[in-house]
C-alpha cells in the first residue's frame, strides 16, 4: 500500500470527537504511521487538494473526513466582562458571498485530465527535446543501469528545478520497475545539520538506546526508511567532510552502524541522488565526487529557449487557475514581463512572481468568473521585466512570434503530473486573500485600503514561504526592495572602513541597519525636514569619542558621494548607530510586537525583518480569523512581556480595533505600550531599526513612526564612484601532492569562514611539484593574500609555516588578512611535547579512519628517524610537523586504497635518488609495523618534502608575524 493511501485510510478510520479537538494533526498522523512529519503534511495537503478530506481553519490545522467539519458544533468564544473588547460577529467567507461565482449554478467545472499508466514521466518535462534532453538521457541511464542503478548528482543554480527533477527520476524508477511501487522518495536537507556531524549521523543512520542523553529507545534513521527506494540529499555541498565520509562509506559497502554501535552490521539498498548549487569539485571532497559516476546539469532559466520559457509560464499559470477554479487571461506584455523579471532565482523565482501576479489579479476580480490580468495590474518590479526582454531584440522578436495578444488558460489538474514541487504552497493563498478581504470590508475599510493591506500580505506570505523552503533570495536583492542600490554599495564601503578602525566586532546586520539609516535621513534631506540633537544624545555620545570621530568621517564621505550638504547634527546619530551596532549590545532596546489577522501575516513580517536586521527583541502574533478577542489579547500580552527590556514596547497592528489593547496591557503588566496601526513590512523594519538604537525612547520613536512613509533614496545628484574591479582574494595551501595536507588546510579554513560568515574567499591547493609552473597563472587570476603549508613560495604576501598555522586561531588570522591588519606575533618556539600535541590534535580533527592516539607515536618515531637519516641543517621541527601530517594522510589513503599517483618519469627519478635506498629501508620497517604496503608514489612525495628542506632557505617564522 502506498504511503498516501495509508494516510487516507488512517484519517477515515479515526473516530471523530466533538469540539475544538476534532480531527487529526500532522503530528498525530506522522507518529501513528511512523513517517516523517514533512511527508505526513505533504500527503494530507495532497488529499485536501484532491477533494478526499478536509481541514479546519484554526491552529493547529486538523484534518477530517469529508462532511464531518460542517457537522461539528460551533463554540462561542469566552469573553472577560471586565474588558472593553469589540463584539465579535460572524463574517461570511468570500466563497459564501452572493456575488461569488463559487455559488453560481453555471460555475465552470474543473477540467481533470485522466491519469495515464505511462512509464516515461519525463515526457511531461518541459524541454525534453531541447535544453533538458541531455539531462533526461543521463537520468534514465542512471536509473536503468544494471543491476540497481547508479548514484548521481544534480547540479544547477538556485530555483532551476533540481528537486522537481529528482522526484521525476523517482517516478520513472517506480514506473520502470526498478523500485517497488510501495517505496518512497526520502528527502533530506543537508543544510539543517551542516555543523553537527553527530546529529547528522543520528538522523541518517539512526541511534541505539543510550547512545546519548535522551536516547531512551532505539530509533531508525532515514537510511532505513529509504531501504529499497531512493534518498534525495538536497544541498549536499553543505555536508561537512565527516558527513561526506559517512555517506561514501555507505555507498561503497552498503553497510552502516547506528550512533552508539561499534560495528557496521546493518545493510540497506538505497539509490542516492544529491543536489547542489555549487561546483562539486570545489565544494565536495574529491573522494566523495569520485563515487558519484553521473552528474546531471540543470539549465538556468536564461539558458532555456524562448519557447520553453513560454511553456513554463503557461504551466504555472494553469496551476494557479486550478487553485482558484477560474480561467486566467493574461496579455502578451504580462508574459514578457514575467519572463524578463527572472534574474537570480530561475524557475523558482518565476513561480513566485506568477503567484504574486495571479494573487493580485484575483484580488481585483474576486467576484468575476474570469481573472483578467493586464500590464497595468502587475507590480513595478515585475513590470520592468519587459525592458529586459525588449533590450534583447532577437529574443523579443521570437517571443512575439510565439505569443498571441492574449493568453487564455483554463484550470487544469493533471492527475499523473509529478505531485511534488518544492515551491508548491502548502495552503490556498486565494482563500486567505478572499477571507481577509471579507473581514476588512466588515471592519469598515474601503476597497483601496483593503487592497493595500492584502497586497502586503501577498508579498509576505510568498517571501516567507520561499525562504523557509530552501529558496533563499539574495540578501542584497531583498534589501534593495526598501533601499536604493547605490546606498547599499556605499554602505558596503563604509563597513570596510569602520571594521578596520574599531577594536570590537560589529553585528552582522550592520549592512541593513546602516543602509536603512542612510536611506531614511537622505529622504529627510530631500523633503527639507530638519533633525536636531538634544542634551541626552550629546551626553551619551561624549562617552564614545572613537565612534564619534568615525561618524564624522562617515558624514563627510556620504556628503561627497551623494553631493549633498549633511548637517553636523547627523554625526551624533551616526555615532549612536555605531555604538548600537556593537556585537552583543543589549541595553536601551525597545521591544516591538507585530499583531495582524491571518494565519501567518505577523510572523511572516517579523521573519523578513529578523533576517535583515538580526533583531532579537521583536515578536509576531498571528490571529486567525476565528480567534476570540480574549485569546488574541492574551497572546499579544505574552509577546509584550517577552520582548520588554525596560524601555517599553511598540505594538504594530493591522487595523484600528486592536489599538484598544495597549491600555489594557499596560494596566495588567505595568509595561508602557504605544500602538501604531496600518502595519507594513517597511514600518516594521523602521520600528525595529530605531528600537535597536542605544538611548532611544518610546515616545520619540512613536512620534517619528506616525509620519513614516517608507524609505527613499533622496535626490542623489551623482552615483558613487565605481570601484576598480579587483581579482578575487585567495589563500594558497601547499603540500607535497596538493591532495593531502593542503586539502585538509582548505577544509579548516572553510570551516572558519562558515562559522564567522566572513566574505567570500577562495582556498587554492597546489603541490610542490607543480607549484613553479602553476604559480604565474594563479597570481594572474587571484589576489593571493597569504600562503601556508610546507613550502614558502616567496610571494608578496605573508607565508604562515604549517606548524604556526596549526597553533593559530584560524578565524582571527583570516580576519586580519582580509582587513589588512598586522598579523599577530608568534609565540615562542614550542617544545617537542607541544609540537606533538598540536600535530595529534590536527590529525584527530581531520582524519576519520585513523586511531590517532595509538598511531601517532609510530608516525612520529618514523618521521624523526627519516629526518635523522637525511641529516638536514637548522631547525627541523617544522619539517617534522610537515612530514607527520603527510604520513598521516598517506596511511589513510592506503587504508582506503586511494594512493597518490606519479608519472613513469617521476618513478624513475625516485629510484635513482641517492637517498631512496635508505628511505625505502625505513618505509619497509614502517610497513611491517602497520602491516601495510606503501606504494612507490607515496615514497616519491616523502622524498619531495625532504628535498625541499635542503633546497629552500630557512626563514624565521616570526618574520611573518611582526
Amino acid at each position: 500500500m502506498k504511503r498516501l493511501e495509508r494516510v487516507y485510510r488512517y484519517v477515515l478510520e479515526q473516530e471523530i470527537g466533538e469540539g475544538l479537538e476534532a480531527g487529526l494533526t500532522t503530528t498525530d498522523v506522522a507518529e501513528a504511521l511512523g513517517i516523517q512529519r514533512s511527508n505526513a503534511s505533504k500527503d494530507l495537503n495532497a488529499l485536501v487538494r484532491g477533494g478526499k478530506i478536509q481541514k479546519t481553519d484554526g491552529r493547529p490545522v486538523r484534518y477530517l473526513p469529508l462532511g464531518v467539519k460542517d457537522a461539528l458544533p460551533r463554540h462561542k468564544p469566552l469573553y472577560d466582562n471586565d474588558l472593553d473588547l469589540p463584539e465579535k460577529h460572524y463574517v461570511m467567507s468570500y466563497k459564501e458571498s452572493p456575488d461569488s461565482p463559487y455559488v453560481r449554478e453555471n460555475q465552470r467545472p474543473v477540467q481533470h485530465i485522466p491519469a495515464q499508466n505511462e512509464p516515461d514521466i519525463f515526457d511531461r518535462i518541459i524541454g525534453k527535446h531541447g535544453s533538458m534532453r541531455s539531462s533526461i538521457e543521463q537520468a534514465k541511464a542512471a536509473i536503468l543501469y544494471p543491476p540497481r542503478g547508479l548514484n548521481c548528482l544534480i547540479t544547477g543554480p538556485t530555483g532551476s528545478g533540481k528537486t522537481y527533477f529528482a522526484h521525476a527520476m523517482f517516478r520513472f524508477a517506480v514506473n520502470s520497475g526498478m523500485i517497488a511501487p510501495d517505496r518512497e522518495l526520502i528527502v533530506f536537507n543537508c543544510a539543517d545539520y551542516a555543523n553537527n556531524p553527530e546529529l547528522l549521523m543520528s538522523h541518517l543512520f539512526g541511534y541505539v538506546k543510550g547512545a546519548f542523553t535522551g536516547a531512551e529507545a532505539d530509533k531508525l534513521g532515514i537510511i532505513d526508511q529509504a531501504d529499497g527506494g531512493m534518498l534525495f540529499l538536497d544541498e549536499i555541498h553543505r555536508l561537512p567532510p565527516e558527513g561526506q565520509e559517512m555517506i561514501f562509506y555507505f555507498m561503497d559497502h552498503g553497510t552502516y552502524s547506528r550512533l552508539g554501535e561499534s560495528t557496521k552490521n546493518h545493510q540497506a539498498d538505497v539509490r542516492i541522488i544529491g543536489a547542489t548549487t555549487e561546483d562539486p569539485n570545489s565544494s565536495l571532497l574529491a573522494t566523495f565526487v569520485r563515487r558519484i559516476p553521473i552528474s546531471i546539469g540543470m539549465p538556468a532559466f536564461s539558458q532555456r529557449p524562448p519557447v520553453e520559457q513560454v511553456d513554463l509560464v503557461k504551466m504555472m499559470i494553469a496551476q494557479e487557475a486550478g487553485r482558484i477554479q477560474r480561467r486566467i487571461v493574461v496579455t502578451q506584455d504580462v508574459v514578457k514581463a514575467l519572463i524578463g523579471s527572472v534574474s537570480y532565482g530561475n524557475i523558482g523565482q518565476l513561480k513566485s512572481n506568477i503567484q504574486l501576479v495571479c494573487a493580485r489579479g484575483f484580488l481585483n476580480h474576486m467576484n468575476s468568473e474570469e481573472i483578467s490580468i493586464n500590464f497595468e495590474d502587475i507590480p513595478e518590479g515585475i513590470r520592468s521585466g519587459v525592458i529586459t526582454v525588449t533590450q534583447d531584440r532577437e529574443k523579443n522578436a521570437e517571443l512575439s512570434k510565439i505569443l498571441e495578444p492574449k493568453l487564455s488558460i483554463d484550470p487544469r489538474v493533471g492527475a499523473s503530473e509529478i505531485s511534488i514541487d518544492s515551491y508548491e504552497l502548502p495552503y490556498n493563498l486565494y482563500d486567505i486573500i478572499g477571507d481577509k478581504a471579507s473581514l476588512l470590508k466588515a471592519d469598515g475599510l474601503d476597497q483601496e485600503a483593503i487592497n493595500q493591506f492584502i497586497s502586503t500580505d501577498i508579498n509576505i506570505h510568498l517571501k516567507s514561504f520561499y525562504k523557509d523552503h530552501g529558496f533563499t533570495f539574495n540578501a542584497d536583492n531583498k534589501l534593495a526592495e526598501f533601499v536604493d542600490e547605490r546606498i547599499i554599495e556605499t554602505t558596503n564601503r563604509i563597513y570596510d572602513m569602520v571594521s578596520g578602525h574599531l577594536n570590537y566586532e560589529l553585528q552582522q546586520n550592520f549592512l541593513y541597519a546602516m543602509s536603512l539609516h542612510i536611506s531614511s535621513f537622505l529622504k529627510k534631506l530631500a523633503t527639507g525636514e530638519e533633525r536636531h540633537t538634544n542634551d541626552n544624545i550629546r551626553q551619551m555620545v561624549a562617552d564614545y569619542p572613537e565612534e564619534f570621530a568615525i561618524a564624522q568621517k562617515i558624514r563627510a564621505y556620504l556628503a561627497e558621494v551623494f553631493q549633498v550638504t549633511i548637517p553636523a547634527s547627523e554625526d551624533y546619530y551616526l555615532a549612536v548607530l555605531l555604538i548600537s551596532l556593537a556585537a552583543n549590545q543589549k541595553e536601551g532596546k525597545i521591544g516591538v510586537v507585530v499583531a495582524a489577522h491571518g494565519d501567518s501575516t505577523a510572523t511572516s513580517m517579523v521573519r523578513v525583518v529578523t533576517q535583515l536586521l538580526g533583531a532579537d527583541h521583536v515578536q509576531g502574533v498571528d490571529m486567525p480569523l476565528d480567534m476570540p478577542p480574549q485569546i488574541a489579547l492574551e497572546k499579544i500580552q505574552h509577546a509584550v512581556t517577552e520582548v520588554a527590556e525596560g524601555g517599553g514596547v511598540l505594538l504594530l497592528v493591522d487595523m484600528g480595533s486592536l489599538a484598544t489593547f495597549s491600555e489594557t496591557i499596560t494596566r495588567n503588566t505595568g509595561i508602557p505600550v504605544r500602538t501604531i496601526d496600518m502595519v507594513t513590512t517597511a514600518l516594521v523594519l523602521e520600528a525595529v531599526r530605531k528600537a535597536s538604537v542605544l538611548g532611544s525612547d518610546l515616545e520619540s520613536i512613536y512620534e517619528s513612526l506616525r509620519s513614516f512613509n517608507g524609505y527613499g533614496s533622496g535626490e542623489v545628484v551623482q552615483t558613487p564612484p565605481v570601484p576598480v574591479l579587483q581579482k578575487p582574494q585567495a589563500i594558497l595551501a601547499i603540500c607535497a601532492s596538493g591532495e593531502g595536507t593542503a586539502v585538509r588546510i582548505k577544509e579548516i579554513i572553510q570551516r572558519a569562514l562558515t562559522k564567522r560568515q566572513l566574505q567570500e574567499l577562495t582556498i587554492l591547493t597546489e603541490s610542490v611539484v607543480d607549484l613553479q609552473s602553476q604559480l604565474p597563472q594563479l597570481e594572474g587570476e587571484y589576489q593571493i593574500i597569504a600562503s601556508t603549508g610546507i613550502l614558502d613560495p616567496k610571494l608578496a604576501a605573508p607565508f604562515i609555516p604549517l606548524d604556526q598555522f596549526l597553533t593559530t586561531d584560524v578565524g582571527e588570522l583570516i580576519n586580519r588578512l582580509l582587513t589588512g591588519s598586522d598579523l599577530l606575533v608568534a609565540d615562542e618556539p614550542k617544545k617537542e611535547q607541544g609540537i606533538q600535541e598540536t600535530a595529534m590534535a590536527y590529525m584527530e580533527e581531520n582524519f576519520t579512519f585513523l586511531n590517532v592516539p595509538k598511531l601517532f607515536p609510530v608516525i612520529w618515531d618514523f618521521v624523526n628517524e627519516l629526518i635523522e637519516a637525511y641529516g638536514p641543517q637548522g631547525n627541523t621541527k617544522p619539517l617534522a610537523v610537515n612530514l607527520a601530517m603527510h604520513v598521516g594522510g598517506m596511511v589513510e589513503r592506503v587504508l582506503l586504497r586511494e594512493p597518490l599517483t606519479i608519472t613513469s618519469k617521476q618513478a624513475e627519478e625516485t629510484l635513482l635518488d641517492e637517498f631512496y635506498s635508505r628511505l625505502h629501508l625505513h618505509v619497509q620497517s614502517f610497513e611491517r609495523l602497520l602491516r601495510l604496503e606503501i606504494p612507490l608514489a607515496e615514497e616519491y612525495y616523502i622524498l619531495e618534502i625532504l628535498n625541499l628542506k635542503t633546497h629552500q632557505e630557512e626563514v624565521p617564522a616570526h618574520d611573518f608575524f611582526n
